[in-house]
């Protein structure tokens, strides 16, 4: 093309974009609001005033300003966005085991890759508006995250680890299928022996673009080659992994069922403990000492222990294990102050369903009020988050959900939220 001919094209181009009109200011009304910076609810009417992607004012007083749009939700609530620190978006179990590791095996990351843009917009649908996503292949976490962050792809906010990082034949290795068959992981895969060679696996996940480190403490429930509770890397390797990713800016996220492993890993300075199943009372007390946080995935264990017939009798036998023995750790982890934050495990269940991880915390003892915060504040605070979301505050970025009725008298409403908000952006209304 002559450039008389598309010069005229781009001035036209530029022309209308300059004249594209800033969204309107929102204000949201509803008959209650939970900031999250309390474990009270406001009543009797309040609204929060949004401008900019950004919470203006919030209150009873709040003043429309000319040309907003006014959302009146009626007699629901209004909470921060929630987040869920332990998901993994580029896949979902079925009920059909064996037919996973078919698709596993067989399925393109770029067919994979449309599965996972529908698993992250049922997932902000469902009022998760960030997540900690704690592992994935062929970079289709990465790669969501920044479609997402592009307005390409809708979906949560995203901080992703890339790949999980473990020991030959440990939870974050293959299951053994034959050599010929499967190219057996290495470094760039996350698999490493040896404390140069964990510090490489970890500056190989940041260079692909992770936000957070997953390493497998312990051994897992879905993996075969594996005790859940055995310890599968040592010391010195786990110290390595730590210093390394504090180094570079990084959270270290460590998946642990065994006590021994959680000792190991609160040891190494790790950030938080993913599941948690068999931990003691005295590792629970060192985890508080240290300011480790629990994400106890209780969503996981109740879906594999729940349905444990599913699955080859190895894991079969290693679900149930960890469904036992995770509500005696919970109510231990409550009783010494763990600081607990929200994380489902989504993808071992359905993508979506998170929000049903509230009921099964507060059915273990702990209060709606400190549910709702361990998926906002508590949550914000661990993947650092605090200065920009978390609560409902003057200030902060406008992530809103809305709920029907009152969540601190009936927590299960969480499961089914009308109003969905992100960044300013409306993601989902009521369906009236």
């Amino acid at each position: 093309m002559s450039r008389r001919l598309w010069l005229p094209a781009l001035l036209v181009l530029v022309a209308n974009t300059a004249a594209a009109e800033p969204p309107r200011p929102i204000v949201l009304r509803a008959a209650r609001l939970f900031s999250g910076t309390s474990d009270e609810l406001q009543s009797g009417g309040v609204a929060l005033l949004i401008d900019g992607g950004v919470i203006r004012a919030v209150g009873k007083a709040v003043v429309v300003p000319p040309g907003a749009e006014v959302i009146d939700l009626g007699e629901a609530t209004l909470l921060p966005g929630f987040m869920d620190a332990h998901t993994h978006l580029s896949f979902e179990a079925s009920d059909n085991w064996y037919r996973d590791q078919v698709d596993g095996l067989m399925r393109h990351p770029a067919e994979q890759a449309h599965f996972a843009a529908s698993y992250a917009r049922r997932t902000v649908e469902a009022g998760f508006t960030t997540v900690r996503d704690l592992g994935s292949q062929d970079f289709i976490d990465v790669s969501l995250r920044n479609a997402i962050a592009r307005g390409i792809a809708v979906g949560p906010r995203m901080l992703v680890a890339v790949h999980a990082l473990g020991a030959t034949g440990g939870h974050a290795d293959h299951d053994p299928f034959p050599t010929d068959r499967v190219i057996p992981p290495g470094i760039p895969e996350g698999i490493c022996n040896g404390a140069d060679a964990c510090r490489a696996a970890v500056r190989y996940q940041v260079k692909a673009g992770a936000d957070v480190i997953k390493v497998a403490a312990s051994g897992g429930v879905l993996s075969l080659a594996d005790a859940v509770d055995s310890p599968q890397l040592t010391l010195e390797e786990m110290t390595a992994i730590v210093d390394e990713a504090h180094r570079l800016g990084r959270k270290v996220a460590a998946h642990c069922h065994g006590d021994t492993a959680g000792k190991t890993a609160i040891a190494a300075g790790v950030d938080s403990l993913e599941h948690g199943s068999f931990l003691k009372p005295d590792t629970l007390a060192q985890m508080k000492a240290k300011g480790v946080y629990l994400i106890p995935t209780l969503m996981a264990g109740e879906w594999t222990g729940g349905k444990a017939d599913k699955f080859p009798a190895a894991i079969a036998e290693k679900a149930r294990a960890a469904l036992q023995a995770r509500s005696q750790m919970f109510r231990d982890a409550l009783k010494a102050g763990v600081r607990i934050g929200f994380g489902t495990d989504s993808a071992v269940s359905p993508h979506g369903l998170n929000a049903r991880e509230f009921a099964l915390m507060v059915g273990l003892g702990m209060t709606p009020a400190a549910a709702l915060r361990a998926a906002t504040s508590v949550d914000a605070a661990l993947l650092g988050l605090s200065g920009k979301l978390g609560t409902l505050e003057v200030g902060k970025a406008a992530d809103v959900v809305a709920v029907p009725g009152n969540p601190l008298t009936d927590i299960r409403v969480t499961e089914r939220v009308l109003f969905v908000m992100k960044d300013g952006a409306v993601v989902k209304r009521p369906a009236y």
